[in-house]
This record gives structure tokens, sequence and C-alpha cells, in this order.
């Protein structure tokens, strides 16, 4: 199903466990079960009733990644049951940070998949993004010693790091629906930059977007 619709199986699976898929979605499903949308979902609304647009679930908003209190991601990060994604160029300022890195370790422990993506160090689009903070080098440094801070967490189960070489747009930090998302603006460095704080509710929702970004980056990254 998740490949005739085209999303991930951890979406279908979240319509197994209740979770209220988007109007095209449902048609979808209907016509692939050879069934009526109100058989599989009797609570719903008239089928012709227009559909409401999805929510905009913004929790907040920060006019830059310093100005997000620590207690902010460490009760982030401690909040999943499911997953932890980190994308990012770096993220030094959280594998600086002995205290998340033990929580994202008790996570893992704890059977919550954690997954890394940071830039390649090598990368064309590491020197590229260098150069555009005007920071040169520093950057390919960064990442190297953040792998380095992130030691701890190779000897963890269900944890995996990759490397990508891409243009981000934005770095993404999602713990199970919540998305802590770090916006880029050019020649600004990332700490500078705004964070907004969604909650994917729906298919379709902003938070949606975000976590497409992610996925797509993932399965283009480089495993370590």
């Amino acid at each position: 199903m998740a490949r005739r619709l085209g999303v991930d199986p951890k979406t279908v699976q979240r319509w197994i466990d209740g979770r209220l898929p988007y109007p095209r979605h449902r048609r979808s499903i209907a016509e692939m079960l050879s069934v009526e949308e109100a058989l599989i979902w009797p609570n719903l609304a008239p089928r012709n009733s227009a559909p409401e647009p999805p929510p905009v679930a913004v929790l907040g908003t920060y006019p830059h990644r310093w100005a997000v209190p620590r207690a902010v991601w460490l009760r982030h990060f401690e909040s999943a049951r499911r997953e932890i994604d980190i994308l990012a160029y770096a993220s030094l300022f959280l594998a600086e940070d002995s205290g998340i890195i033990r929580a994202l370790v008790k996570r893992a422990h704890a059977g919550v998949s954690v997954r890394l993506l940071l830039g390649d160090p090598d990368g064309a689009h590491i020197r590229e993004r260098g150069n555009d903070e005007r920071v040169g080098d520093s950057l390919s440094a960064k990442i190297r010693n953040a792998l380095v801070l992130y030691e701890p967490l190779r000897e963890a189960p269900n944890f995996e790091i990759r490397l990508h070489d891409t243009v981000l747009y934005n770095s993404i930090y999602r713990a199970d629906d919540d998305v802590l998302v770090n916006h880029h603006a050019y020649g600004v460095a990332a700490s500078d930059a705004p964070v907004l704080h969604a909650r994917h509710t729906t298919d379709g929702d902003m938070a949606s977007t975000y976590l497409a970004s992610l996925t797509h980056v993932w399965d283009s990254a480089t495993a370590i």
C-alpha cells in the first residue's frame, strides 16, 4: 500500500493505528480495497462534504537558534517514543552538550530509532556553504569535531548515521511528530537563523513538508 500510494510505510502504520488519512489517500485506499470509505472510517462526514484544509500546528517560533532554551532541546529529544532524526551540517552545538548526548543514548537504549544526518566534510556543497557563511574550511572542521563528539551514540542500539552532500534549506530536528526547524538564510550562520517548532497532525500539514525533505536527504545519503 505504501508503494502504491507513494508514502512512507510508517505513514501506513499510523493509519492502521488510527490516524485519519488525508482525503485523497482515503479515496485511493477505498478503491484499492474495493469498499466504501464509510466502511473503513464510519465516523467520517458525508463524502460530498468539502474537505477541511490541514491544520497549521505551530507550537512556537524563535528569532534565532541560539534563542531556543537548552531545556526545550532536551525536552524535545527526551519526549521521543518512536524516532529521533537530526538533519544538519554539523549540529556541533548539540554534540558539545554531554547532557543531550546522554539523552539520545538513553532514548536509543529504550528502543527509539535515532538517525543522524551530517554533512560530508569533504563534500562540494559543504565547502560552498562554508564560503557563503564566510567561515571557509571551519564548517568541515566542525563536522569532523561533531563526529567525534557523537561517538558515544555509535555504541548504542537503534542508531544510524549517514553523511550527505546536500544544499540544506533547513536543519531539521525531529522527535516523533514534533519538529524543530532551523531555517537557513544566505550569508547568515545557522545559529543566527530562526527556528520554527511544528507538530505533524495529518497528511499534508506543514510538518509533513519538512519530514518529506528529511526522508529525501536520508535516502540519498551515505552510511558510515
